[in-house]
């Protein structure tokens, strides 16, 4: 099979290694137990039918921060498997018409990565100015303010070097010190490395943070906060001066020329709103980088309130900014380190809106595995917590992000199909009804809409590349909006985020292409005039324009 281009994939599925599929019964997932999922993907009978996968971390690591503190970039944990695996997974996958993006951690590494090792034995070896050192204050304290996003000082002493180095996250997790050419050579050594072996693409973790001020001053309190007596968590500061600074893009542009560099190969970068910079000005940085092969994340419907006003303006707002012709906006709505959508929008019919609204909007959609079947937040015991920067934090009532990692949910039988042994965490008891195996078999269940929706995304070019136009007086509780190529093709797209009825007039009469209900869908009057459920959202084409097929 041909490999397909990335602006033809209709969706990108992340998956959470450890969670979706264990092949050897050691209560962990790995590669060869998504070498066996490839027919759930994509080339299977009863396939969820999805153009690309990402990885999150499955290098060697002490696994304090789950897989994002690297002790090695360029081979595989042994807990995953073997890069010979890998080779034999990009294959198959390539082979199944499937691109395959990896994680890449560039802000910092693990502890036991033998540049810290080295880096730490000195101040005057090869590795010394790999990482960020500073020397105490005079009073023996860190050298400014600056905060760990899991809890305390970024700064931890080093008796070794008798410094401080710097960890934006845990203290296991040391800051690159991007500053360094010889630091940005090696990242964009591990880069090549990935793209020899065949990878399509990455998503660059973090981002932000390896730019900072490098004559390190103090960051500002913020606005609630009236002295330094007062700090006590990451957000009573406004974080100016440890993150996004001038360097940032250029050193991005650094990696994306080596991504450049490879055939249709793209580069995502994570980075969340922030209060410290204008909306706009944080988009069209990240996208003024290299619009030809990368672009950010949207992550504002993370945060965005359950209705209508809050995602259209989301939307809205989003879709000016950018220019249609060269930025792809890529929606997000749950990954590894949030809430579910189910979870987070309040129940499983808001999650079936939420979805026909992130497969209709333009550019690459990512889908969090599991949520193509409806999987919510699992229930985590306090005993049974792996996400060690719960315990960073000291709080004894969170369980950090466990409850959105649990195993894939694949049958109703022990472990819900994962394997054959106790996983790695709990498998959430609602597996009984809520999987693979029985959502397949049901033409009304959350798999079969995002099957319905993917196929649409595969078939029609006007989903995936087509103009976006808001529809304004749609009505209370609604958002609707169309989308188009020239004045031969259109869809139009009405959402209804009320719990009650609502009737919604689109801009002219046509025929549903897909409900949130997939086999029951409501009538279109003559005059364009259809009644919406709570709750339900509806694909149109316009019965004036024939959709054009690309396969």
């Amino acid at each position: 099979m041909a490999r397909k281009r990335w602006a033809n994939v209709n969706a990108l599925y992340q998956i959470y290694p450890r969670s979706f599929m264990d092949s050897n019964d050691d209560g962990v997932g790995d590669l060869r137990g998504v070498i066996d999922r490839l027919a759930y993907i994509k080339s299977g009978e009863k396939s969820l039918g999805i153009d690309a996968i990402w990885f999150s971390p499955f290098y060697p690591s002490p696994q304090a921060d789950m897989g994002y503190d690297v002790s090695e970039y360029c081979d595989i944990n042994p807990m995953f498997g073997s890069l010979d695996d890998f080779r034999e997974l990009i294959e198959k996958a390539h082979a199944s018409g499937i691109k395959v993006m990896v994680d890449f951690v560039p802000n910092h590494t693990s502890d036991q990565h033998p540049w810290f090792l080295e880096s730490q034995s000195s101040r005057d070896n090869d590795k010394s100015d790999f990482y960020t050192w500073r020397d105490a204050r005079a009073d023996g304290s860190p050298p400014n303010n600056w905060l760990s996003i899991f809890g305390g000082s970024a700064w931890q002493w080093n008796e070794s070097r008798q410094q401080y180095y710097l960890h934006t996250f845990l203290k296991e997790q040391p800051d690159l010190n991007w500053d360094n050419p010889a630091v940005r050579q090696e990242m964009k050594r591990v880069l090549k490395f990935w793209l020899d072996l065949g990878v399509d693409g990455f998503r660059a973790d973090a981002v932000r943070w390896i730019s900072k001020d490098p004559h390190q001053r103090d960051d500002l309190l913020a606005a609630h906060c009236p002295d330094e007596q007062s700090v006590r968590s990451f957000d009573d500061l406004q974080h100016k001066y440890s993150r996004f600074w001038e360097n940032l893009f250029p050193y991005l542009r650094e990696l994306t020329d080596v991504v450049a560099s490879y055939d249709d190969r793209i580069m995502i970068f994570e980075d969340y709103p922030d209060g410290n910079y204008g909306t706009q000005e944080q988009y069209l940085g990240f996208y003024g980088v290299n619009p030809d092969v990368s672009m950010p994340f949207n992550f504002e419907g993370l945060g965005a309130k359950f209705s209508a006003e809050s995602f259209s303006t989301m939307v809205n707002e989003f879709q000016g900014m950018i220019n249609p012709d060269i930025h792809t906006p890529v929606y997000c709505f749950s990954n590894h380190d949030q809430a579910r959508i189910a979870t987070r929008y309040g129940g499983t019919e808001q999650a079936r809106l939420v979805a026909l609204m992130q497969l209709t909007l333009p550019g690459l959609p990512v889908v969090y595995y599991g949520d193509e079947i409806g999987m919510t937040n699992a229930p985590i015991q306090f005993d049974e917590i792996q996400d060690k920067s719960v315990f960073s934090h000291g709080n004894d009532e969170s369980v950090g992000r466990d409850p959105e990692r649990t195993p894939m949910q694949w049958t109703g039988e022990k472990n819900a199909g994962f394997s054959q042994v106790k996983p790695w965490l709990p498998v959430d008891p609602i597996s009984k009804k809520v999987n693979v195996d029985v959502e397949q078999h049901d033409p009304d269940s959350f798999f079969a809409l995002y099957q319905r929706l993917l196929k649409l995304r595969s078939q029609y070019e006007i989903l995936r590349m087509g103009e976006y136009e808001p529809i304004g007086d749609a009505g209370d509780d609604i958002f609707a909006y169309a989308r188009w190529i020239g004045k031969e093709q259109h869809v139009f797209v009405a959402l209804n985020f009320s719990k009650e009825t609502r009737r919604v007039t689109l801009p002219h009469a046509g025929f549903i292409l897909c409900s949130t209900h997939p086999v029951d869908y409501p009538a279109i009057g003559a005059n364009g005039v259809v009644t919406l459920r709570p709750y339900e959202g509806v694909l149109v084409e316009c019965s004036e324009h024939r959709l054009q097929r690309d396969n």
